[in-house]
């Protein structure tokens, strides 16, 4: 049985709100469930914000034993601080094949085995540098 974290909708028509769900793959979207972990409102209350809860305790707990979270809810743990920001991938030409070489989540730039290792030190080369010279005290 393979378990997912995944969003089961509630509310009215035009008006959804979301329950954040530990189900078997294999149930329907609305259907039988493990546990209910949270919940997502994706429509703004009164402050402007989408309102959002999670029991992270038990979210880490699913997530520890190999759940894997659809691409919603893999969004939403990753604004709450649970995951790591998605890999981003290279653009190639429109209607062309695809640049599958992994991407600098910051910079936007294509990592390579020699600049994948020296991203740390791209920062703090950059701290030595002041308005285009280098600091005197160095």
């Amino acid at each position: 049985m393979v378990v997912r974290l995944r969003l089961s909708r509630f509310g009215c028509k035009n008006k959804p709100f979301y329950r954040v769900m530990a189900a078997d793959s294999r149930s329907p979207r609305d259907g039988k469930h493990l546990e209910v972990l949270g919940y997502y409102n994706p429509l703004p209350g009164q402050d402007g914000g989408k309102r959002m809860g999670l029991n992270f305790e038990r979210v880490k707990y699913y997530l520890s034993v190999g759940a894997q979270p659809s691409d919603p809810v893999q969004r939403l743990l990753f604004r709450a601080g649970l995951l790591p920001p998605p890999p981003m991938l290279a653009m190639g030409r429109k209607g062309g094949p695809r640049d599958t070489r992994p991407v600098h989540p910051m910079t936007g730039r294509i990592l390579t085995p020699e600049n994948s290792k020296n991203v740390g030190s791209e920062v703090a080369s950059a701290d030595v540098k002041v308005n285009g010279n280098e600091d005197a005290s160095t």
